[in-house]
């Protein structure tokens, strides 16, 4: 069942999302050779804490921290850990921000230091599609055009995008109905309606589309260890159009 919010429940999801976007930019600027993604892990447990809101994640379905971390050919749901990231890696940082009862969720990759030529432009696409993504996100439209309009800006430049793992609705829970693919067939799927709170969040891979999951059951990475990259915003469908709640 899709549950439409009210005008009340975007504004307090937007005081969420704003929590959360000040948080990434914080990130940015720690996200550097020789910190670890357990550092990282640790500020953003203590900075929403000190702003009066909870990760989220952290205990759904034992989920340990209060972030996802995914460095190079992971996807997502990577365990923060305390191997110091190297110059020239890529790590994508997602949280979900539990303020007041009002959800938010965004992901984001980020350099670190120089980083190649291939994982560069990786992460440009990426974003890119995001935001072709979010232009789809209008009252009238479907689910399909969100997908088609990531899939045929990605495929053309030479990159995969990830099946497994998709957007999905949000509000009092973190994942709610509908699902939302970074694939698709225009005007196919669930129409969009006002008062719809999604989440496209696309993840590419250099390589093929396939995953593995690591014994932790939790990481998943590209089959053929080729790099990933993940841009994420949470949405909210509004007659003037999509308005982005994880963005300052």
């Amino acid at each position: 069942m899709i549950i439409l919010k009210s005008k009340q429940e975007i504004m307090e999801m937007q005081k969420s999302g704003q929590l959360l976007a000040q948080c990434h930019a914080e990130i940015k600027n720690l996200i550097k050779p020789g910190v670890t993604t357990h550092d990282i892990d640790q500020f953003v447990e203590k900075y929403l804490e000190q702003h009066g809101a909870t990760p989220e994640q952290k205990g759904y379905h034992g989920y340990p921290f209060a972030t996802c971390a995914s460095v190079n050919d992971v996807i997502c749901h990577g365990f923060p850990n305390k191997e110091p990231l190297k110059e020239g890696d890529i790590v994508t940082i997602d949280m979900v921000v539990n303020l007041n009862g009002a959800l938010s969720d965004s992901a984001w990759s980020y350099r670190v230091g120089e980083v190649s030529e291939e994982a560069d432009r990786l992460l440009k696409v990426t974003e890119e599609c995001l935001y072709l993504g979010i232009e789809q996100a209008v009252v009238g439209n479907r689910i399909g055009d969100i997908g088609y309009a990531i899939q045929h800006h990605a495929e053309p430049l030479g990159y995969s995008v990830v099946r497994d793992f998709i957007g999905h609705g949000i509000g009092k829970s973190m994942h709610e109905e509908p699902q939302v693919p970074h694939y698709g067939i225009r005007n196919r799927g669930v129409r969009l309606k006002e008062g719809m709170v999604i989440t496209i969040e696309p993840m590419l891979n250099t390589g093929a589309y396939q995953v593995k999951l690591d014994s932790d059951g939790w990481t998943a990475r590209t089959a053929d260890g080729s790099l990933s990259a993940q841009y994420e915003h949470t949405l909210a469908i509004t007659e003037d159009g999509p308005l982005i709640l994880t963005k300052l």
